[in-house]
């Protein structure tokens, strides 16, 4: 791949029985392993790859950064292997697959595609058509002039597409991006075959297309830490609901409705601590639980739990059933 003439300094590298071994920095060579391993036709394309497995950088320690940059990482990749006449296509499936992702997480992004450089490699005319399909792409996902060009800025293997995703304090991050490349294919002699049976065009090189939208899984928890200042919402909250009795009488009441919470796929602790009521609930909210689910005597009666959330205003009682109900709307929801 190329990749240990470049990056050697940034693997982690050691001997087994005299020969160099090295912990895995990326996935896009095993995917051509994969996509190579096998006779493939041109109705075979597009290959789509996703991967999540580990990855492992060698970087200096002065670089290291919280959890925005590691040694030892999980990336969100995939590469997809198209026809040329399909890059448009599948670079504004995962343009429409970032939009989703980002919405989802209430931030916004901004477009730059970076074209050839001075050091490319491959014909001018396969870059040209390439980023002419990238522009098109992007002329239908966001419309004209809704984005911007970065002259030289790509990659020496093809162009790509910058996604600048910004937080709620309008800090820009650099986390999704999708990329086209010519050159792994040519490395690892990868073809599929076109159907023609005219001679020398049986077989042609696809074109490597990765993405990723995340990036780094660990950087991008980072990233939604500070972007909702630690008060995650409820539906990817991992502290969602804290049951708090008023009095140890009440706890098995508590507990299980914590199950019944539980079998339907939420986060829910019941505080069984000596704790004062009061100090039970400061705790949930400094904690940052969604909810705190207060039960008293009428509760336990009535059969119902009273809300309160974590800016502590009290939404008063509800049924068990109805707050079920409200949690998976607002799982279902994304909110």
């Amino acid at each position: 791949s190329g990749h240990a003439l470049h990056y050697q300094d940034a693997m982690f590298s050691f001997d087994v029985e005299g020969a160099q071994w090295a912990m895995k920095p990326m996935n896009c060579p095993g995917h051509c392993l994969v996509f190579g391993n096998s006779i493939r036709s041109h109705r075979d394309l597009p290959l789509r790859l996703a991967d999540f497995g580990v990855l492992h950088r060698n970087e200096l320690s002065g670089a290291l950064t919280g959890l925005t940059r590691v040694r030892r990482f999980v990336q969100d990749d995939a590469h997809i292997y198209c026809r040329e006449d399909q890059i448009e296509e599948e670079v504004l499936g995962a343009l429409d697959f970032m939009k989703e992702v980002y919405t989802t997480f209430g931030m916004t992004y901004k477009l730059e595609l970076s074209t050839r450089p001075t050091k490319a490699l491959g014909e001018q005319e396969l870059w040209d058509r390439a980023e002419a399909a990238l522009a098109n792409a992007m002329n239908e996902f966001a419309g004209k002039g809704n984005w911007r060009e970065n002259p030289g800025d790509g990659a020496f293997y093809g162009p790509k597409i910058d996604i600048k995703v910004m937080d709620a304090m309008e800090r820009v991050h650099q986390c999704a991006t999708i990329q086209l490349d010519f050159q792994l294919p040519i490395r690892f002699d990868l073809k599929y075959n076109t159907g023609s049976k005219e001679k020398g065009k049986q077989f042609e090189r696809p074109v490597m297309v990765h993405r990723a939208m995340l990036g780094s899984v660990e950087r991008m928890f980072a990233v939604l830490c500070e972007h909702w200042g630690g008060k995650w919402p409820f539906w990817i909250s991992p502290r969602q609901i804290m049951i708090v009795p008023v009095h140890a009488e009440f706890n098995d009441y508590c507990q299980a409705f914590r199950e019944k919470l539980h079998d339907a796929g939420f986060y829910a602790e019941v505080d069984v601590s000596k704790a004062t009521f009061q100090k039970k609930v400061r705790n949930a909210q400094v904690d940052q639980y969604n909810f705190q689910l207060v039960v008293g005597k009428n509760e336990v009666e009535n059969g119902t739990i009273n809300i309160r959330t974590r800016e502590n205003k009290v939404e008063g009682e509800t049924k068990l059933d109805d707050f079920v109900a409200m949690c998976q709307k607002l799982r279902d929801e994304k909110k």
